[in-house]
């Protein structure tokens, strides 16, 4: 273990040539980023948890009821020992083979089984007054954390000048207000990430997983090699968008339609905007071309970028679907004096269609397009919003 120990924390891939750890050991004069102190965001991230657990149950919740949000879930399937086995073992989205088999074996009609199975798929699906609570968690944390990285860069000089993030590099002293905004968001991500593996896995599980890991990294490997300046300009970039979202979802939840195609159509401009633009022309030239010409690419240089440019190609993925929803949107609904959004289909509603008329072609659609990445609503951008995957991207 010593050894593996130390060819992980080899200084010639984490630091700079020349550069060693015992250049970068804290003295009574100097405070570096030292890669221990990322020990502590693990109880950190438990304490957020919990403290998740007391804003959910008693603010989040008295403020759902007060808005009339519904209580229960979808309908429970009734108990049926054989078809909870197939839905268990062998499937959730039972082709007509299957479900002829079926039929003859329960002497159920195959309408029947197809309700059983919707029902028993939406059984599994945290009802609204859930959806609403953790998404007033995310927005009440995201408002924080935002708040606090503005106040906080507004003072900082690479804030202005992207170059001040590597003058004198890495010999950059680590304040006691950066070291607290670091800690804080990595052990919010990792939370974060512990929850995902705790909860129901959905169609986008391994996308949001992807991003979560490589934030997680990123936030990890730029306090290592004490890239915390850039890596704060990342962070405070990340969290505008988050806010506006979990607003959206928020007013969605709560039937207020207009305010929800309000509050998406200001997050898919902010979100375009930073990540489509300001991200790559302002964070990415100084990770790449200024610190090229002021420190020089070592090792853990390409890795930082490397992780960089997958954290972008994971943006495009996320625009992509935005501007899939708005021009649907746009398209077939009416935005005059912001009256709600009317899309037509949406293959990602949270609940499924419950009226017997539409029992076979919602089998016949989650058979055929069970990864399906549509977006449909009666009602606006409900589909979208109740089980968007940008909710948790960073």
């Amino acid at each position: 273990m010593a050894g593996i120990l130390v060819w992980f924390w080899n200084e010639r891939f984490w630091l700079p040539h020349n550069v060693t750890w015992a250049d970068l050991k804290n003295t009574e004069e100097t405070t570096f980023p030292q890669a221990e102190d990322l020990y502590l965001a693990v109880p950190l991230a438990f304490c957020i948890f919990m403290v998740r657990l007391f804003f959910e149950r008693f603010i989040a919740k008295p403020c759902a009821l007060a808005l009339k949000i519904q209580v229960t879930g979808p309908q429970k399937a009734q108990h049926n020992a054989i078809l909870e086995k197939v839905f268990t073992s062998i499937t959730k989205h039972p082709d007509e083979k299957r479900l002829d088999g079926l039929s003859k074996q329960l002497d159920w009609d195959v309408r029947s089984i197809q309700r059983w199975f919707r029902q028993r798929r939406n059984q599994e699906k945290p009802s609204t007054l859930t959806r609403f609570c953790e998404s007033m968690w995310k927005f009440t944390f995201n408002l924080y954390i935002f708040t606090y990285g503005v106040r906080f860069l507004k003072k900082a000089p690479w804030l202005w000048n992207t170059r001040q993030c590597w003058y004198n590099y890495p010999y950059q002293q680590l304040t006691p207000e950066l070291h607290y905004y670091y800690l804080i968001e990595l052990s919010f991500y990792w939370s974060l990430m512990f929850s995902q593996l705790m909860a129901i896995k959905r169609k986008d599980f391994a996308v949001i997983f992807l991003h979560h890991l490589a934030t997680v990294s990123l936030i990890t490997f730029s306090y290592v090699n004490n890239m915390v300046r850039v890596g704060t300009l990342v962070m405070g970039l990340h969290d505008v968008a988050d806010v506006l979202i979990e607003a959206a979802k928020m007013a969605n939840y709560s039937k207020c339609q207009k305010l929800c195609d309000l509050l998406f159509l200001m997050f898919a401009l902010v979100f375009l905007v930073a990540r489509l633009g300001i991200f790559p022309l302002w964070i990415l030239n100084t990770t790449l071309f200024e610190s090229w010409e002021i420190v020089g690419p070592y090792p853990s240089w390409w890795l930082f970028n490397l992780l960089l440019v997958l954290l972008q190609c994971l943006n495009l993925f996320w625009s992509y679907l935005i501007i899939k929803i708005a021009y649907k949107a746009i398209s077939k609904g009416k935005i005059g004096k912001w009256n709600p959004l009317h899309v037509s289909k949406d293959d990602r509603s949270d609940i499924e269609s419950s009226s017997d008329e539409e029992d076979s072609l919602t089998c016949l659609k989650n058979s055929q397009n069970s990864s399906s990445n549509g977006f449909s609503s009666s009602n606006g951008l409900n589909g979208y919003l109740t089980n968007a995957p940008v909710s948790e991207d960073h």
